[in-house]
């Protein structure tokens, strides 16, 4: 499951090097990062703080539907 989140500037000073050890996640504009639930147990592990913003969604996807909005 991917999990997206914004940290604080200080948070994210702290999450940098866990994110790069746990996640193959991505970085979008406005600073939202796309991350797996692994890596978001490992911040919360270290005590990084971070807003969720959105989860993948476990609902059942229509047949023949491209894309997958998070």
């Amino acid at each position: 499951m991917k999990i997206a989140v914004r940290f604080t500037a200080k948070e994210e000073l702290k999450a940098i090097p866990i994110l790069f050890r746990h996640s193959t996640g991505m970085m979008l504009p406005g600073d939202v990062y796309v991350i797996s639930e692994e890596a978001a147990r490992a911040l919360a592990e270290a005590g990084v703080h971070y807003s969720e913003l959105s989860r993948e969604s476990s609902a059942p996807r229509l047949q023949g539907a491209s894309g997958e909005r998070i």
